[in-house]
C-alpha cells in the first residue's frame, strides 16, 4: 500500500495544473442558490459535479430532484463489505456576490493573484469539494480504492438546506455508512493543521415589544407612556449579569462542562487575547468570567443582539415616541443544549421581567442543535495521521463557534458521526467580497485526503 500511496501522491502533484483548471471551470458557474433567476445555473452546477463523478467511474450517479435544488449522489463500493464506508458531503451552491462594487475582479471570473485564487464559492465550498474529488482520482490512478465511498453533494446549504432533511429521511438505506466526511470547515493558518470536532448550535428569535397603538409626540406623551424602545433595551440589558453570564432561567442546566484535558487541548490554539484584539479591532475583550476567548467562542454558549429597530432612524430629528420596537437575538448553543428549550427559557425570562405597560411577542425564527464528535474516533485518528504526514506536525483540535447543521442531521437521521475538516483559512473572506482560497493549502488538502483514505484502510 505504501507504493500505491506514493504513486497517488505523485499523480496529484503532477496534475496540479489540470486540477486547478477544473476548479476554475467549476467556480465560474454562478450557482447562487438564493437567486430565483439562477435555477439554470444551479442545474448546470449539479450536472458538472455529476460529470466529475462519472469521469471517476462512480456508479449509481444520480441527480435527485427536490422541492428546491437537486442533490447529486454517487457511490464507489468496490472495496467490499469488510472495508469502511464513508459518506462524503459537500455543496455546490454559493452565497450572493453583493456588494459587487467591492470585488477587485469578477466574482465568477476566477482570478489568481500570488498564491491565492479569488472567486465566489472558491473556498466555501467548491474548492473543498474538488479537493476530495481530486484525491479520489489520484488514489484510483494508483490502484483500487481502499475504502468504500458514497457522495452526497447538495445545492441548498447557503439557504439552510431546507430540502436535505426530507431527502436524507427518505433515502436512509441509500446513504447508510460508517461515518461522514464533511470538508466544510477550515484550518487556522497555512502552517497550523486543524481538525474541528465540535460545532455550536443556534437558537434565533425576533423579539417585538409594543406600547401605544401608534407613534406619539414625545413632548406631549413622554413620561406618561412607557417607551417600547426603552423597555426593549432594558429587557436585553438584563439578559446578562455582571460576570457575562446569561440570565435566562435554566440556561446553563444542560451545558456540558469542559474537562481539564479538553481545556489543555484548546489552549494549544494560537489564538490568545492579542489575536482576538487584532482580528476584531475591538478596544477590549469581553466574555463570561473564568473562560478564555477560545473557550468563549467555541465551548461556551452565547446570547447576542443581531439587530435593533425602533422609531425614527433617518437623517435629522423627529421627536417621536415609537409604538413598537424590535430586536433580533441569537444564541449559540453547546452540547447538550436544545434550541426548543432555549426558546422556553427566553419565554420564561420575558414573562418574569417584561413590564405590564408593554406587550411582547417572541418569534422563533430558526434553530439548530449543537454537535460534538469523539476526538479518538477511527476517522479522526486517520485524519490526524494524514495531517501529521503532510504538515509534519500534529494538528490542533478545535471547537467551531459557528453551526453546520448537516453534522447534527447525520447524527439524528443516519446515526453516524462526522469527521469535520477542510482547508479554508480565517482570512478567506467567506460570504464577503473577494472570497479567496490559498492554493498551497489547497494542494496540501488534496494530499491529506489521499493519506486519509489509505490510513483508514490500514
Amino acid at each position: 500500500m505504501t507504493d500505491l500511496r506514493t504513486t497517488a501522491i505523485e499523480f496529484a502533484h503532477t496534475n496540479r495544473s489540470r486540477f486547478l483548471a477544473e476548479l476554475i471551470e467549476f467556480a465560474a458557474i454562478p450557482s447562487v442558490s438564493t437567486d430565483p433567476d439562477a435555477k439554470a445555473d444551479m442545474q448546470r452546477a449539479a450536472l458538472w459535479v455529476a460529470d466529475q463523478l462519472i469521469a471517476l467511474n462512480a456508479r449509481n450517479v444520480q441527480i435527485f430532484p427536490t422541492a428546491g435544488h437537486p442533490v447529486v449522489y454517487a457511490e464507489m463500493l468496490q472495496a467490499g463489505p469488510a472495508a469502511p464506508t464513508i459518506l462524503v458531503y459537500g455543496h455546490y451552491d454559493v452565497q450572493p456576490v453583493d456588494p459587487l462594487n467591492l470585488w477587485q475582479t469578477g466574482p465568477f471570473a476566477p482570478d489568481i493573484r500570488g498564491e491565492n485564487i479569488y472567486a465566489r464559492g472558491i473556498t466555501d465550498m467548491k474548492g473543498q469539494v474538488m479537493a476530495s474529488l481530486k484525491a479520489v482520482e489520484s488514489v484510483l490512478h494508483a490502484g483500487p480504492l481502499p475504502v468504500n465511498l458514497k457522495f452526497m453533494i447538495e445545492g441548498e446549504e447557503e439557504i439552510g438546506s431546507p430540502s436535505l432533511v426530507p431527502f436524507m429521511e427518505s433515502h436512509k438505506d441509500l446513504l447508510a455508512c460508517d461515518f461522514a466526511l464533511n470538508p466544510d470547515t477550515g484550518i487556522l493558518a497555512p502552517d497550523v493543521p486543524t481538525i474541528t470536532y465540535a460545532l455550536r448550535g443556534l437558537a434565533y428569535f425576533e423579539l417585538r415589544v409594543y406600547g401605544p397603538d401608534h407613534d406619539l409626540h414625545s413632548g406631549t406623551f413622554g413620561g406618561a407612556v412607557l417607551n417600547p424602545a426603552q423597555a426593549l433595551c432594558e429587557l436585553i440589558a438584563g439578559m446578562h449579569d455582571a460576570q457575562g453570564r446569561i440570565t435566562l432561567p435554566g440556561f446553563y442546566d444542560t451545558v456540558r462542562p469542559l474537562d481539564a484535558a479538553e481545556r489543555a487541548e484548546l489552549a494549544r490554539l494560537p489564538m490568545g487575547d492579542d489575536f482576538f484584539l487584532r482580528t476584531t479591532g475591538a478596544p477590549a475583550l469581553y466574555g463570561e468570567a473564568g473562560y478564555t476567548p477560545v473557550e468563549h467562542t467555541g465551548a461556551r454558549p452565547t446570547l447576542e443582539v443581531n439587530g435593533l429597530l425602533s422609531g425614527f432612524t433617518g437623517e435629522g430629528t423627529k421627536t417621536v415616541l415609537p409604538a413598537w420596537a424590535m430586536a433580533k437575538i441569537s444564541c449559540r448553543l453547546v452540547p447538550d443544549q436544545n434550541p426548543a428549550q432555549v426558546y422556553q427559557q427566553m419565554q420564561a425570562y420575558l414573562q418574569t421581567h417584561a413590564p405590564a405597560a408593554i406587550r411582547w411577542e417572541l418569534i422563533d425564527k430558526h434553530g439548530g442543535v449543537p454537535s460534538i464528535s469523539d476526538r479518538n474516533s477511527v476517522g479522526n485518528l486517520a485524519l490526524t495521521q494524514a495531517m501529521e504526514t503532510v504538515w509534519g506536525k500534529r494538528p490542533i483540535y478545535k471547537r467551531e463557534g459557528g453551526s453546520v447543521p448537516v453534522v447534527t442531521q447525520f447524527q439524528n437521521i443516519l446515526g453516524v458521526e462526522s469527521v469535520n475538516t477542510g482547508f479554508a483559512l480565517p482570512d478567506d473572506n467567506m460570504h464577503s467580497p473577494n472570497e479567496k482560497m490559498h492554493l498551497p493549502t489547497w494542494y496540501r488538502g488534496i494530499d491529506t485526503f489521499i493519506h486519509f483514505f489509505y490510513n483508514l484502510a490500514a
